[in-house]
């Protein structure tokens, strides 16, 4: 099982709690991860902001926990406190509704303590293929609960007495099993020993002492799957290539230096980019080989909007706001109208967008990108990502798509 520090966030298990004002969902956090991590208070609509929380809880592992406002939160701050809770369903695996069941005692079935709000967010969860169970919290206010019947998903709990908190983790656990499965980088292209070699240019935009995060997944993704792994800087590479006895099985390399690696590789070794790898594993890569061919049809009057899944000092070389406008600058002759999204939240209004242009996706989950794929297919705005698009701009597309056969005749 992965630990605390070895796991990203983005692929974390997402756990997040919903439901009404004062149902108790700051108080049923605490009490799964046995920490005061949301403020609790009598006064209704205490947790303005969701709360995100990255930590392990047994018998889950590695997780994010979310604590959202209450989804029935009123006047104009309210909508927008509603509209944040209900964005966090983009990145959300398991759902967690908590329901006050305290008038339990005058209903004939605990589901008469459910809301029309709360029926709603049932309908959100169903809607978008969402895993949810349904706390009915404050159960030591209910006389004899356990004549009443419930669901498979559903639950009596009481955060206050600590009451069912471990079997409800067993419910998220076993959620979690049927849902959320573990996906690997490169498990459909390379097998035990072979060699694959890793281009990892460290130039400005690299963190000092550190690797960027796709290229750490990467390593590790290899080293579960028994591959040797070579890492080279761009100049070190044609060595490295000549210093084998046999060819190495793929080479990966940092799409800003695609050109450079290209040319260095030789034809009959099979080549392709963290970002494309990256594509693939979160869900994108479909939508971005199909989209990128819509670039020609950019106009000088279109804007394209840039999406990045994290938000980062940016460096006078930044690949997003620097080199991708300059090769596309090259590529039509003008310069392309650019806005740039950068964060958790995807801009909401789209129709102003020719296209969009995402970056590899390494801080979101898995759902996250899929939903942002689904958004912009619903207002038929073409989407590429970074990886793709440069390999486009200079011509090797095909080439790195050599390993996904299947898209290539997307690629000419």
């Amino acid at each position: 099982m992965a630990g605390l520090n070895e796991t990203a966030s983005a692929e974390r298990l997402h756990i997040s709690f919903f439901g009404m004002r004062n149902a108790g969902k700051s108080s049923l956090v605490n009490a799964v991860t046995n920490q005061e991590l949301s403020i609790v208070s009598d006064v209704k609509g205490t947790t303005t902001d969701p709360v995100k929380k990255a930590m392990e809880i047994l018998p889950l592992g590695p997780v994010v926990i979310i604590d959202t406002p209450g989804i029935d939160d009123e006047g104009e701050l309210g909508e927008l406190r509603i509209k944040k809770a209900i964005s966090v369903l983009n990145k959300t695996d398991v759902a967690i509704l908590v329901v006050d069941s305290s008038a339990a005692n005058s209903k004939s079935n605990v589901s008469e303590c459910l809301s029309d709000t709360d029926k709603r967010l049932i309908k959100e969860f169903r809607d978008r293929e969402i895993n949810y169970i349904i706390a009915f919290n404050k159960c030591d206010n209910i006389q004899n609960p356990e004549n009443f019947k419930l669901n498979d998903n559903e639950i009596f709990v009481s955060a206050i007495k600590k009451f069912n908190i471990d079997k409800l983790k067993d419910m998220i656990g076993k959620l979690n099993v049927a849902g959320f499965q573990e996906l690997s980088l490169v498990a459909d292209f390379v097998k035990k020993d072979d060699i694959v070699i890793l281009v990892m240019p460290q130039d400005g935009s690299a963190p000092k002492g550190r690797i960027i995060l796709p290229q750490v997944q990467m390593i590790r993704d290899l080293l579960d799957n028994r591959a040797i792994i070579i890492s080279v800087q761009t100049e070190e590479l044609d060595n490295a290539i000549k210093s084998l006895n046999r060819d190495p099985a793929l080479v990966i390399t940092d799409s800003q230096v695609f050109k450079e690696v290209a040319a260095i590789v030789p034809e009959r070794i099979k080549l392709t980019s963290f970002s494309i790898l990256l594509a693939k594993y979160k869900g994108l890569l479909d939508s971005a080989v199909k989209g990128v061919s819509h670039i020609k049809d950019i106009t000088a009057n279109d804007k394209v909007l840039m999406v990045e899944g994290c938000t980062h000092h940016r460096q006078c070389e930044d690949i997003g706001t620097v080199k991708i406008p300059n090769l596309l600058k090259q590529k039509l002759g003008f310069e392309v109208k650019f806005d740039t999204c950068s964060g958790a939240e995807l801009t909401e209004d789209l129709s102003p967008y020719k296209m969009i242009i995402h970056c590899g996706g390494c801080m979101l989950t898995e759902r996250e990108v899929k939903y942002r794929v689904k958004v912009a297919g619903e207002k038929n705005v073409p989407m590429t990502n970074y990886g793709i698009l440069i390999a486009y701009l200079q011509g090797i597309l095909y080439r790195s798509l050599e390993i996904l056969p299947e898209l290539q005749v997307y690629a000419k």
